[in-house]
């Protein structure tokens, strides 16, 4: 494997920004540092790439991040994504992406094939089980996405709140059967949101389906909406905004009226939430900030001085809120004059 910058800083003893500006900004480094800096690089056969280096030939970025995400194609992490590049780059930060592809065998091989090619991992709704990434990156600093864990620091939406706006809305229209469609067995988020929405409905004495799993796609909410129209249920709530669109489409092949004989909820409100028809009502998670905290709490890890007692794992939790939009109306029939009088 080439040696990387984080190499150098480590066996020069200087933090990664301090070994960059040894090469960027060489003027602001003490000489002794310098050449202490200089000769680690020569030591090991650093040889910065070229698309480290300015028009002087000198490099201009002071870390390369590898982010991995299981699906480019979902709208959902474009927004992530754009915001944490953009961010990453006032953070002297190269941002470089990966799509697993939902597959923990290409997660597991990403990660073994560029730890020792990147200064810091961004991993985002990891299938691995969190140890097993934390064992596979090493020393790498890593910050992972939609999932906790004591050995780094993460950033986690909160779909739990999101799940109980979404089902007390649902209440208050008259629904008490409502549906949830999964999606990858292999997803944290979904098993999470799984057991947070079970909870909630015991709480709010909703009778709860959760369905088997889909993919996490529109093609897997119109495979889920045969299952959604079986059930019962009055209303549902979809693993994300893609299956949510699925399962519209899939309930008006079989002349199911949404919302008019089945309501319906997505998670992530993405740019699609807007356009159909009808809208989708959505749970807004905020992934342009999550991509923008990401970037900063790799960057505190970037930045540490080498011997630095490191700084404890955080985990950060993002709001969520429920965005109400034309693909959820009251139940059939139903006002709430009859449910205060007992008769819903």
């Amino acid at each position: 494997m080439n040696p990387t910058l984080t190499d150098v800083a480590q066996r020069a003893g200087v933090s990664l920004s301090t070994a960059s500006r040894a090469f960027s900004d060489p003027d602001r480094i003490g000489r002794d540092t310098l050449r202490r800096i200089i000769g680690a690089a020569e030591e090991i056969g650093y040889v910065a790439s070229a698309g480290r280096r300015s028009r002087s030939g000198l490099p201009t970025r002071s870390a390369t991040v590898a982010m991995i995400v299981p699906d480019i194609g979902n709208p959902v992490w474009a927004s992530f994504v754009k915001a944490a590049q953009a961010h990453g780059w006032n953070r002297r930060q190269t941002v470089v992406l990966t799509d697993t592809d939902g597959s923990p065998d290409r997660e597991r091989e990403i990660i073994g094939e560029l730890h020792e090619r990147v200064d810091g991992f961004v991993v985002c709704s990891p299938r691995l089980p969190a140890h097993d990434i934390v064992e596979l990156c090493g020393d790498t600093p890593l910050v992972l996405v939609n999932r906790t864990s004591d050995e780094t620091s993460s950033v986690v939406p909160d779909a739990a709140d999101g799940l109980r706006q979404a089902l007390e809305y649902l209440r208050v229209l008259g629904h008490e059967h409502v549906a949830y469609a999964q999606g990858s067995p292999l997803s944290w988020s979904n098993q999470t949101r799984v057991e947070a929405i079970r909870q909630l409905a015991d709480q709010a004495d909703i009778e709860l389906e959760v369905l088997g799993w889909q993919a996490e796609t529109v093609a897997g909410g119109q495979a889920a909406a045969a299952s959604v129209v079986a059930s019962g249920a009055t209303a549902v709530i979809a693993h994300n905004d893609l299956m949510a669109l699925g399962i519209i489409a899939g309930a008006a092949a079989l002349g199911v009226e949404v919302p008019g004989e089945l309501s319906v909820i997505g998670i992530d409100d993405t740019p699609l939430a807007e356009v159909g028809r009808p809208t989708l009502t959505s749970i807004q998670v905020p992934m342009s900030r999550a991509g923008v905290m990401s970037i900063d709490m790799l960057h505190q890890q970037l930045t540490a001085e080498p011997g630095q007692t490191p700084a404890e794992p955080r985990a950060v939790t993002l709001p969520t809120q429920l965005v109400v939009r034309q693909s959820t109306g009251p139940v059939a029939g139903w006002t709430p004059a009859r449910r205060e009088r007992g008769d819903a």
